[in-house]
């Protein structure tokens, strides 16, 4: 028994890249054949490979039951009056991020554990839950990599998955995608030739959509809506470019929740925030919402030590920035109406 283990394990691809997930690596369809899946799951890891995305109906028979209760929880939490005169037409959507600390619903759904294993297996290392953003309307968002937002070393671990609580259609500003442009380098400020040290405001995206749309133009992408039934679910990568489509009946809503997971044995940081070689880091220091626990920054199996993770962090934060966060921290949760990314 053990010299037939000796000659399988022999046999088995020893990945020479344990620092990018399964899904993105070039190596992907050898790591693939030595894994025991069934076809459900090697076509969802296939598709996350090719298209950077992947539809799956969630793995919860109560779905349903749960999007009717967050939905009435939530309801009452958003400034419905201004975004029908004003925050429609000027791409300013309603959300909600982190209500897992508040609702039970949206915490079961970030998670769910069949979604964490599935993750866990697409990625090679442990999936976890960091962030929660709840919408009653379309984003209308500019199309985004989560990349610039919250990132990783090793890059790319770091994927989202969006669940609709309600059927949506062209009219309720479906989410939309650009196939493929996961496979895309990673952008971030050195690549603009941008240094956000001394800056007084906390940066946003927008120094990145002239990139982002010219990359489109340049590779001839055209961008697909998903019009989703209640219940489904879309899986993407952290590079894949999404955003949201013009609502264009702003009496309809267009519910749905989308959790963004991490992964075991990283540093976890916002790019968009950080300049490394100017001595300053990002540092993101997230709690794994499946146990409430605070999870290391780790490097190549070491762990980063606070005395380093603190002071690159708050070095790296506009004084605004500061004064969000501190305000982030209150025990009143109300309506949210900021730029996170979907």
């Amino acid at each position: 028994m053990n010299s037939m283990s000796k000659i399988e394990k022999g046999n088995r691809f020893q990945n020479p890249l344990p620092g990018v997930p399964l899904v993105e690596s070039p190596f992907f369809h050898q790591l693939l054949a030595d894994l025991e899946l069934d076809e459900a799951t090697k076509a969802v890891a296939t598709q996350l490979h090719d298209q950077g995305w992947a539809v799956i109906d969630f793995p919860d028979p109560e779905i349903g039951l749960r999007a009717d209760r967050i939905k009435r929880s939530l309801h009452p939490r958003y400034d419905w009056t201004t975004w029908r005169a004003a925050g429609r037409r000027s791409d300013d959507g309603l959300r909600i991020q982190d209500a897992f600390a508040f609702d039970d619903d949206v915490r079961r759904i970030a998670a769910n554990p069949q979604i964490v294993t599935l993750l866990s297996t697409l990625y090679g290392r442990r999936a976890w839950p960091f962030q929660t953003l709840n919408f009653p309307v379309g984003t209308q968002q500019h199309f985004h990599t989560d990349s610039v937002h919250f990132s990783s070393v090793p890059e790319r671990f770091m994927c989202a998955v969006w669940v609709a609580l309600e059927d949506i259609g062209p009219e309720q500003g479906p989410l939309l995608y650009y196939p493929g442009s996961h496979r895309w380098p990673i952008y971030v400020n050195e690549h603009i030739g941008l240094c956000r040290a001394g800056e007084g405001d906390a940066p946003t995206q927008k120094a990145f959509e002239a990139l982002w749309s010219s990359l489109v133009r340049a590779n001839a992408l055209e961008p697909v809506q998903f019009h989703a039934k209640k219940g489904q679910a879309l899986i993407w990568a952290a590079n894949l470019l999404h955003g949201g489509s013009r609502q264009t009946n702003p009496e309809l809503t267009r519910w749905s929740q989308v959790t963004h997971y991490y992964f075991d044995g990283c540093c976890y940081y916002s790019p968009m925030e950080s300049d490394p070689f100017y001595g300053r880091i990002f540092f993101r220091r997230p709690v794994d919402i499946s146990t409430g626990a605070a999870m290391p920054n780790v490097y190549s199996g070491l762990r980063v030590p606070s005395s380093f993770v603190i002071p690159m962090t708050y070095r790296s934060i506009s004084t605004r920035r500061l004064w969000n966060e501190f305000r982030r921290k209150l025990p009143t949760i109300g309506t949210r109406r900021g730029r996170a990314a979907e």
